[in-house]
């Protein structure tokens, strides 16, 4: 179990940079909010990774078959969702940042990453030719499944913490009056992988 651990970690590591529409929501979320805020972001996304990594390590044939098969209709949906969120942070007012999130604020951040994550389903493909290159292949065992899926949660919630820790350095140094151009800037860049995803689907 040690040693898939290691592997998940790894795997976590190579395949887990914090690109994309999540990097931006936990960038976001800790300038306006705090780390605990970026944190609670990065863990939807590790925990969107984890099960993946899942349907990868126990051979869950049947899942990876529907989701691969209607990955068009989840991108559709994980687009519009990106979109939306873009659009709102857009909108967003300055006055509405807060130094914490509350519990229910926390939530939302938490499930809106997670489900940003789930509308990848590509991302299984990612995890096999992870798997494969690190020599893991066919269905593991429960104790090594196990470990490869928490080191793959360890790997990717390391990169989240380095984002969400170099956001807070960035805010303590930065003026106060940054937040409403900086909403609007990770606003944008919502609206365009929204719009990225949206079009590359239907061209599909």
């Amino acid at each position: 179990m040690g040693l898939f651990l290691i592997k998940g970690i790894l795997i976590g590591l190579l395949f887990g940079v914090p690109a994309g529409a999540v990097g931006a929501m936990t960038a976001q979320r800790t300038l306006n909010y705090g780390v605990k805020a970026g944190l609670i972001t990065g863990m939807g996304s590790s925990a969107a990774d984890c099960l993946y990594a899942c349907v990868g390590a126990f051979g869950f044939t049947l899942i990876s078959d529907f989701l691969l098969k209607y990955q068009n209709n989840i991108n559709l949906a994980g687009g519009c969702l990106i979109l939306g969120m873009g659009i709102r942070m857009l909108i967003m007012k300055s006055s509405k940042a807060k130094d914490t999130p509350d519990s229910t604020n926390g939530i939302q951040m938490f499930v809106s990453s997670f489900a940003v994550g789930m509308t990848n389903p590509a991302a299984i493909l990612t995890f096999l030719f992870a798997f494969s290159w690190f020599g893991i292949y066919g269905q593991t065992g429960l104790a090594e499944g196990i470990g490869l899926v928490c080191g793959v949660f360890i790997g990717t919630y390391i990169w989240w913490v380095t984002l969400s820790g170099a956001a807070a350095i960035f805010k303590k140094k930065s003026k106060k009056d940054y937040l409403p151009v900086m909403n609007r800037m990770f606003g944008l860049i919502l609206i365009l992988f929204g719009a990225v995803i949206l079009v590359r689907d239907f061209l599909h």
